[in-house]
Order: C-alpha cells, then structure tokens, then sequence
C-alpha cells in the first residue's frame, strides 16, 4: 500500500522525482551547447598556437610507408627547398604539409602504378620545428619544440641567467619566416607582474638573446 501510494504520487506530479524528469530535457540541451562551446574554444586554441597539427618543413626526416610495398616505403629528409623524392613518385614538396596531406599526395600518384595503395607518413625526427637561446645562460644551443613554449620557459629549459645577465634587455628575433620581428622580454618587470604580455610562446625559429 506504502508503494501505490508514492506511485500515485509520481504519476500526478506531486512527486518531486517527477519534477526532476521534466527538467531533464533543459539540463540535456544546456549541457550539449556548453561541450560545444568548449570544444570549439578547444580547437580554436589548437589552430592558433599552430600545435594542434605537425606541418613538415626543412630539416625534418619522415617515414613514408606502402603497405604491401617494402620496395616503396623509405625514410626520407626534407631538403632546403621543402622537396622529397620517392621512387615511382619524383619529386614532392611537402613543406608546410602535415603527415595526411602527404600520404594523401603521395596516394595519388602511386594509384597511377598501384592498385589501392595505402600510405601512411610518420614523423621520424623533428628538425624544422626548433629555436635557439643564446647569451648569458647556463645552456646555450638549439632547442627542440615538442609542446607550446613561452619565453620564460625556454629560459628555464636552459638552465637559467648567468650571474651576470641583464634580465631587463632580452630580446626574441623571428626566424627566417618573420626576420623583420624583434620582440622585448623585462624579466623583473614580469616577476612583478608587470609586461606579463611580453612572456609570449616561442615561434619555430626564434632566436632568443640574454645580453
């Protein structure tokens, strides 16, 4: 009897477990738009640190493989110019492409010769994606871009200020793509909150010099 009774409570909205299924409807669409909103931002964010995609450029090695096809399949450099060469394909640029652009190319040409090949491209050695920090720090050199890098990370991946470096006059050099850029980093300035602005993610090529 206990359980027709909160039966009938149910079934005539009474029941505050009711109001929650009628609501159940908003809370479904709310959530929908907002797992939206996010991954948009998401990809958004992806696209304009230029990290959410690998595009080859010169320097880099890749492995070009044909299933089905050993004969084809070959690890390869990306010469100055952006090119690679490939048997029964020549000459290819791929400078600027990513891994499935170039599988996609290089499928193209091969399905003149072969029937259905399948090609994937693989990242073999980053080369091309590099920045240099030079001066009065504890480990000056070239240094790889695995991740997005801003400039006080990349001082702090090499080692640090030598004793006497003047923290106030750094400044970041664009590489061959923007050699006209020259930025400023105050690290004081920054530690006191200040130019946080300026602590901007290194770009492939940058050159960053600690006087």
């Amino acid at each position: 009897m206990a359980y027709s009774g909160i039966f009938r409570k149910i079934t005539h909205g009474s029941y505050p477990l009711t109001r929650m299924f009628n609501l159940l409807p908003f809370f479904l669409v709310a959530s929908l738009f907002w797992l939206h909103i996010f991954a948009v931002e998401a990809q958004s964010q992806k696209t304009e640190d230029g990290f959410g995609f690998y595009e080859f450029g010169a320097g880099d090695v890749l492995e070009v493989l044909v299933f089905d096809e050993p004969q084809l399949s070959r690890t390869v450099f990306v010469r100055t110019d952006g090119r690679i060469s490939l048997p029964l394909v020549g000459e290819l640029m791929v400078a600027g492409m990513t891994p499935e652009a170039i599988a996609q190319k290089i499928t193209e040409k091969l399905m003149k010769i072969i029937e259905e090949p399948k090609v994937t491209v693989i990242l073999s050695e980053n080369n091309s994606k590099v920045y240099y920090i030079l001066g009065q720090i504890a480990a000056p050199g070239q240094y790889t871009i695995t991740q997005p890098v801003t400039v006080l990370q990349a001082i702090a991946q090499a080692g640090g200020f030598l004793e006497w470096a003047k923290k106030n006059e750094i400044k970041i050099f664009g590489g061959p793509q923007s050699p006209e850029k020259i930025l400023y980093f105050n690290y004081n300035n920054f530690l006191r909150g200040d130019s946080v602005e300026q602590n901007v993610v290194i770009k492939p090529g940058d050159t960053i010099v600690i006087p």
